[in-house]
């Protein structure tokens, strides 16, 4: 069987994994699969908006209660436990080898013949990972004191950063099993659920900092992050249960009679497994690998250097955040569409996902680098952060958002590169080379430019792997038309330099930082739809099923 690419080229059905051969089902119709992708994209934002907003408060909390001194720094190199456990288990990693798993699962599901190949790989893999992440997290409170050494040789006590990270290490195995309910969720079109659990993790920790913070001091913080994980599988329980238990419904009126296929699979999804796992973490662990490398070189630093990278870095990355939405909405999507050898319908969803994150992503960054100080001010400047903490923040974040577009790209160009669910070893060496620039790059400029130099060599590290990616597109992934790409990529690059220049004239215009910022956003958001819209922009096509779903919803509710 051959599978015909946009190009007109043919790929053989036997170059994909033998789970994701299965005879196709009847797809959706394009007009169908808009109007679901354009609700599901909304509701996405919606909540995942919600949980950002409930993050930035999370830090205004830890900014007010604890200030950007050494307590906050000894709290943020246990932070390196959930941020890298959140990109490992839901963001990136397990969903790179859970969502084309379950999708060929639900895929196969309407040929299957007794079992159901859902519950088939939930049996089969769900007490694997969940051993995974119990031996990880009993790992990681062992190993605490020797972790917090590595991460941050510099700090004058390591004992509260040791705490913390016992605490935090919790999140191995919460983190763990949301990530695995978050996959299986989406591969059934189900998001609501997967969608919230940011909201609830940020509840947790809030709440927890406001009850215990007198009385713990900044350990309350990683007391939260306990809580909040616990919260993230929680709010996605119900939901994965009743996947169940429908599966298991269909599979007793189909019969008590199992076919021998459905026990291949699981068995061949086992092997494969192992070598896209590997591939998956050592990616992950690359990537993750950049907030190591600053808060090594911020260790050595003046005290309140590590929080002053995290308040930017949290900050500028929110439109990056945004900008991978609808890559998470879609990957399911792109991974059924490989799995039914619809390559070209892959290819195009791909090069839509692919102008529309770069359109987002770029407005945040232009709106960062104007406002930065007015919008430092306005989220954290108050209790024991001070002005001076603010001027040091801002400016790091104005070098974080040259980084943004990277990365954002690379969130979304690895996911086509796992699309398939075969095992790949090029993502990892285009991110080994990014990490390896960025450790260079900021061992050479940290002495001279302090915190902004270690910014400024993050973005050059991830810039250079998502060129790496974006290279090898053709070649080594779901092939795309990367001359196009980075044709279309151009525009919303040229608009964002415009309407960068026009939130600092805005900005200027006023003295309160609240005035300042919002008329610097609000010039921002007009000059680059203004001049996207002048350099006829493809990119803006994929917003009209979303605009026009939230305008039926508006009218509806009148």
């Amino acid at each position: 069987m051959t599978i015909p690419t946009a190009d007109g080229d043919t790929r053989t059905a036997a170059g994909l994994p033998a789970q994701l051969r299965a005879e196709p089902a009847a797809p959706e119709s394009p007009g169908a699969q808009s109007s679901r992708l354009a609700r599901a994209a909304l509701l996405t934002v919606v909540l995942s908006a919600a949980g950002s907003v409930l993050g930035l408060g999370r830090d205004q909390s830890l900014a007010q209660l604890f200030g950007a001194g050494s307590d906050t720094d000894a709290f943020l190199v246990a932070w390196t436990v959930p941020e890298f456990a959140s990109t490992l288990l839901i963001e990136d990693g397990l969903a790179f080898v859970l969502v084309p798993a379950f999708s060929a699962a639900v895929a196969r599901r309407a040929q299957a013949r007794g079992t159901d190949p859902v519950r088939s790989l939930v049996s089969s893999s769900l007490p694997r990972f969940g051993l995974a992440f119990l031996a990880a997290t009993v790992l990681l409170i062992a190993g605490a004191p020797f972790l917090v050494h590595v991460l941050a040789p510099g700090l004058p006590d390591p004992r509260p950063a040791v705490d913390c990270t016992r605490l935090t290490a919790t999140c191995a195995l919460t983190f763990g099993l949301a990530g695995y309910c978050s996959a299986a969720l989406r591969a059934h079109g189900c998001y609501l659920p997967p969608a919230a659990i940011y909201v609830a993790y940020n509840i947790g920790i809030i709440a927890t900092m406001l009850v215990c913070g007198t009385r713990f001091g900044v350990r309350s913080a990683a007391m939260g992050v306990a809580v909040g994980g616990c919260l993230m599988v929680a709010v996605q329980l119900p939901a994965f249960h009743r996947r169940l238990n429908t599966a298991k419904a269909a599979e007793k009126l189909a019969g008590e009679a199992r076919d021998e296929p459905g026990d291949e699979i699981a068995a061949k999804v086992r092997a494969m497994r192992l070598g896209l796992i590997a591939a998956v973490l050592a990616f992950a662990l690359c990537r993750q690998s950049q907030v190591f490398i600053e808060r090594f070189l911020a260790s050595s630093l003046a005290a309140g250097s590590i929080s002053h990278l995290n308040y930017a870095q949290k900050v500028a990355q929110l439109p990056m955040a945004f900008s991978l939405m609808l890559c998470t909405v879609t990957f399911p999507v792109v991974a059924q569409a490989v799995a039914r050898g619809d390559i070209a319908a892959a290819r195009a969803r791909i090069e839509r996902d692919l102008g529309l994150a770069a359109c987002v992503v770029l407005a945040g960054a232009a709106a960062i680098f104007a406002c930065a100080p007015q919008i430092i001010q306005v989220l954290f400047q108050r209790g024991a952060f001070t002005a001076a903490d603010t001027a040091a923040t801002a400016s790091v974040m104005r070098v974080y958002a040259l980084g943004l577009l990277g990365h954002s790209m690379v969130g979304a160009l690895v996911r086509s590169y796992f699309s398939t669910g075969r095992p790949t070893w090029y993502p990892v060496g285009a991110m080994a080379v990014g990490m390896a620039a960025t450790a260079g790059v900021g061992a050479r400029t940290v002495d001279l430019w302090g915190v902004r130099g270690i910014a400024g060599a993050n973005a050059f590290g991830i810039t250079l792997t998502a060129v790496l990616l974006l290279a090898a597109m053709d070649r080594r992934s779901v092939p795309v038309d990367v001359s196009k790409v980075l044709a279309e990529m151009g525009k919303p690059l040229l608009a964002a330099a415009g309407a960068t220049v026009a939130g600092l004239m805005a900005a200027a215009s006023f003295t309160s930082p609240l005035a300042a910022g919002g008329a610097g956003c609000l010039a921002v958001a007009a000059v680059f739809v203004v001049l996207l819209w002048a350099l006829s922009a493809e990119s803006l096509a994929p917003l009209v099923p979303v605009v026009r779903s939230a305008t039926r919803k508006l009218r509806h509710a009148r």
